[in-house]
């Protein structure tokens, strides 16, 4: 254990055995830990019983404590003679504010180590069977954010399956985007919420229609939303996750 370090790691998708074992084991020797509502609160209970566990709060659309406070407090109790472990949902450095936090400690002196997770925009998809490429047929990928400040365009390339992060509140735009740089009303499109959860669940349809069933089924963050014919494939191997979504 590194005393006088922070420890950047990846918490996954939702559920907590999706955790690498470098990033559970250095929860277990943490003496200070920051989370994020997004991590799965399960890794908690790893912890040894003198650590500090602080809440955060970082999700999409809420915020406990602003950024520069999370970061204070990251140097804090670093330079405090602490192992520091900031635990993020999915991935620290995939539209997350890790790359912040890591430049900030640095600027600062910190000692720094990045513990990658499974990003959600992976695993969401592929937990419901619906693969993110395949041989000869979907050969590119693009992941992206769904939301944008200063009323930026939403990027829609060209790759095969696209996969949306934060795309809820911004939906209509974001279908609007990707009609607009060619892409058809019938493409098939998919919601995953709260992905490799008891709670998960699917909301599939075609851009023509996946505004509608997005506010019909309730839709809420965290989801991911997968662009793509690969979503086809998602009966194929999980039909009974679908039911009559």
């Amino acid at each position: 254990m590194c005393r006088n370090k922070v420890y950047l790691i990846g918490a996954g998708p939702g559920d907590w055995e999706l955790i690498s074992v470098k990033g559970l084991k250095q929860i277990r020797r943490a003496d200070v830990i920051l989370y994020d509502f997004l991590a799965a609160e399960e890794l908690l209970r790893f912890a040894k019983k003198s650590a500090e566990i602080i809440c955060v709060g970082k999700q999409d659309g809420m915020h406990l404590l602003a950024q520069r406070r999370i970061n204070q407090l990251l140097y804090e109790k670093a330079a405090a003679g602490k192992s520091v472990v900031r635990l993020k949902g999915g991935d620290p450095f995939v539209f997350s504010r890790g790359i912040e936090e890591a430049l900030f400690l640095r600027k600062k002196g910190i000692d720094l180590e990045i513990i990658p997770g499974i990003t959600s925009a992976f695993a969401a998809p592929e937990s419901f069977g619906i693969p993110l490429s395949r041989r000869g047929k979907f050969t590119s990928l693009a992941v992206l954010t769904g939301r944008k400040s200063n009323k930026e365009k939403i990027d829609a390339p060209k790759a095969d399956t696209l996969i949306y992060l934060m795309a809820v509140a911004n939906i209509k735009q974001v279908v609007e985007a990707l009609v607009a740089s060619g892409r058809s009303i019938h493409t098939r499109c998919a919601f995953i919420e709260k992905a490799t959860t008891g709670k998960e669940r699917i909301t599939s349809g075609r851009l023509s229609n996946i505004i509608k069933k997005a506010e019909h089924y309730q839709v809420r963050p965290p989801a991911v939303f997968v662009v793509g014919e690969v979503i086809k494939y998602a009966r194929l191997i999980h039909a009974e996750k679908f039911k009559n979504r």
